[in-house]
């Protein structure tokens, strides 16, 4: 665990990926970076070598943006994916022959600046804020299932029989046009923020999430997230960064 002040805030934050029960190998990556006020998970896609490539181009690449105000470092961190984004695609035409060619990520990221946030996203990892005893979930997934429920009306039991639904219709390096969703908003003391992959939020229920953010501290809510979630069939990778301001 580890925090970082800003005048009179100060966040704290604890981080973990695991590969889960079924996958030989783990292709998500996160960035837990309070110093700088930055947060990330990425879940790569396109087979072992290739989602895991791609997860960690992108931790690494925000890793290391310049320093500025919140504006500039949306900029930067736009810009960063963007650019990401064209890589990828490259690596793409470059790898086409593989029987599997495709390569790509998630991403979920978060920027803090004093009692100002940002997040910023492409796919199906999320982001939640609990605060007050209620959790929200502030980013909407970019997947098939959820344009099924947003285009067709339809419930998400409807949309979830579909054979694709878990599909994702935005990520990092599927396409050549990315579009990013952006969330500003303001964040108060005791608020607690989780950002996470869908293997992690796949097998908890809203009521789980809610009860282990909770917890007393950063640490613990993580501990109480992965305790619940292994003790699930634990189908996919499990990442995880726990936010508190």
């Amino acid at each position: 665990m580890s925090a970082t002040a800003s005048l009179a805030y100060s966040w704290r934050s604890a981080a973990r990926t695991d590969t889960g029960k079924v996958r030989a190998r783990n292709e998500d990556a996160f960035l837990d970076l309070p110093e700088k006020g930055l947060w990330v998970v990425a879940d790569g896609m396109g087979g072992h070598h290739n989602g895991a490539l791609a997860s960690r181009l992108i931790v690494e690449q925000l890793a290391v943006l310049p320093e500025g105000n919140m504006s500039e470092r949306l900029v930067s961190l736009r810009r960063c994916l963007h650019d990401l984004n064209r890589r990828l695609g490259q690596e793409l035409t470059v790898t086409a022959d593989r029987p599997d060619p495709v390569i790509g990520s998630t991403v979920v990221a978060l920027l803090m600046e004093a009692d100002r946030a940002a997040c910023v996203w492409a796919g199906d990892s999320r982001c939640y804020l609990w605060r007050r005893g209620r959790l929200y979930q502030l980013s909407r997934d970019h997947s098939l299932l959820q344009q099924l429920i947003d285009e067709q009306s339809l419930s998400p039991q409807e949309a979830a029989r579909h054979p694709a639904a878990h599909a994702l219709t935005r990520a990092i390096g599927a396409s050549e046009q990315l579009t990013l969703d952006i969330l500003e908003f303001d964040v108060y003391p005791g608020d607690t923020l989780l950002l996470c992959s869908d293997g992690l939020y796949q097998s908890l229920s809203p009521d789980s999430l809610g009860a282990a953010l909770n917890a007393s501290s950063t640490s613990l809510a993580l501990q109480r997230l992965f305790d619940e979630a292994m003790d699930g069939p634990c189908r996919d990778n499990l990442s995880a960064v726990v936010i508190r301001l």
